[in-house]
């Protein structure tokens, strides 16, 4: 039976209005693909620019199946900007949300928002802080190496090339984040089956500028200092300027951890002795592939303590 005309229009805005009333998840689930914003620490440090870079190169391989948005910080302790771009995200309504955060426990109130808010989060590369986690009744999967263990492993090689007593500086990330104690704990494991003394911890936040700043006030207050171990490249490529600036190239060792590409040069000339390499174009990569699957009602093995763990190789010259 063919209705007239205005019978048509009316059924036709009925249609609509049903439509328009269909949650988002169903109406657009065969013609929309998830939205995965990729939120990091400081784009002025190269692991963090690698580690976009893998994100967007493997985006480009998978086109249909994910849209990214990546978002970066100005410098690794501007946490009241990564909670804004935290914020917009929620805004704009991604699916997932891939995040490194900038304070391990200043950020969980907005992790908080985003997941209430019905966003999956994965945690990348600075582990959330568990108790802090746990007062707030979340759960949020940690994806990413066991920084400790890295840093034991720099820490070690290091301990080869000096003696029991010698005095070494520690030149540690941001205080307040659960990589940069875990860093810390990891050279501090290694010094003391060697023996060494760990003479003076200090933060350099991550930043050359601050690292060297560190380093210098190390190389001066501690003369007898036989090397320094950097909690980031960023900080050893500081070092590395301070050693040489206080005339002590070659008399004091510098380690350091990422491997990125500054650092290379350094290691084949013996400027620094060694690095751990967490592989950093894979690190987004990890959490994407974890956030997709969660997002597909895939179960995802995260063990008992919630973290998926992801490699970390020691790198020398």
């Amino acid at each position: 039976m063919k209705l007239p005309f205005a019978g048509r229009l009316l059924a036709v805005a009925m249609l609509a209005a049903a439509s328009a009333a269909l949650p988002l998840s169903s109406a657009f689930a065969d013609t929309e693909k998830p939205k995965v914003a990729l939120v990091m620490k400081s784009l002025a440090n190269e692991f963090f620019l690698t580690m976009e870079e893998g994100a967007k190169a493997y985006q480009k391989e998978h086109p249909a199946d994910f849209e990214l948005i990546s978002n970066g910080i100005k410098d690794e302790t501007d946490t009241a900007n990564q909670i804004r771009i935290v914020e917009q995200m929620i805004v704009s309504r991604v699916n997932a949300l891939v995040i490194a955060p900038a304070d391990s426990k200043a950020m969980v109130p907005v992790i908080k928002k985003a997941i209430d808010a019905g966003i999956t989060v994965i945690n990348i590369d600075n582990q959330l802080d568990p108790a802090v986690l746990k007062s707030k009744n979340l759960s949020v999967p940690f994806v990413g190496p066991d920084n400790r263990k890295g840093a034991r492993l720099v820490g070690e090689y290091l301990a080869r090339q000096l003696k029991a007593g010698d005095e070494v500086g520690i030149i540690e990330g941001v205080s307040t984040t659960t990589n940069a104690q875990a860093r810390t704990a990891g050279f501090k494991d290694a010094m003391d089956a060697a023996q060494i003394k760990v003479v003076s911890l200090q933060s350099g936040e991550w930043e050359i500028n601050k690292g060297n700043q560190v380093a210098s006030s190390m190389l001066s207050e501690y003369p007898e200092i036989k090397a320094l171990l950097a909690g980031n490249d960023s900080m050893a490529v500081g070092a590395v300027s301070a050693v040489r600036a206080a005339g002590k190239a070659g008399k004091v060792q510098v380690v350091g951890y990422d491997n990125i590409n500054a650092i290379k040069p350094m290691l084949k000339d013996g400027r620094v002795l060694a690095t751990a390499d967490q592989f950093a174009a894979k690190q987004a990569v990890f959490g994407i592939e974890t956030a997709l699957k969660m997002l597909k009602g895939e179960k995802v093995d995260s063990g008992t303590n919630g973290v998926i763990e992801t490699p970390v190789e020691l790198v020398t010259q």
